[in-house]
Formats: structure tokens, sequence, C-alpha cells
């Protein structure tokens, strides 16, 4: 693992590991258009108030589908 790789692990890590999913939901229309992105992605609300939500890049050109290791729902898409 490279140092890069280790950072941005750690700061994963320290954000997510532990937390609790409390709400999941598509970014609303206001949400949406703050963005300036075209399409909603789902959201997921954490137990500190956080957000995790996927963009199609990591510059937050547009929303982003979230997928998934589920036979039933592969893929959580934008709408």
């Amino acid at each position: 693992m490279n140092d890069i790789e280790k950072k941005w692990a750690k700061v994963a890590s320290d954000m997510l590991v532990g937390r609790k999913i409390v709400r999941a939901r598509y970014m609303s229309e206001v949400e949406k258009e703050s963005m300036g992105w075209r399409n909603r992605p789902v959201v997921l609300q954490l137990d500190d108030g956080n957000m995790i939500y996927a963009s199609s890049d990591d510059e937050g050109n547009d929303a982003g589908a979230m997928f998934t290791n589920s036979e039933k729902h592969p893929v959580l898409p934008v709408i």
C-alpha cells in the first residue's frame, strides 16, 4: 500500500468504521440543484450527521450509482 492509499484508507476508516446508517434516501431536487447535477444519487446518512453519496468522479461532476454485491439488487441507480 502506498502513502496516498494509506492516507485515504485512514480517512475513510476514521469516518466510517463503527458508524451506523440511520437513513437511506435519494438526494432531494433542491440538493441536486445546489450541486449543479442532472441526476440524484442515494444518500446514506450516518449517526454522526455525515452523509455519504456517490459522484461520477472525484471532481463532483454528477451523481453516481452505488454498486452492491447483492444478487437481487446489484446496483442502486441514479434517478
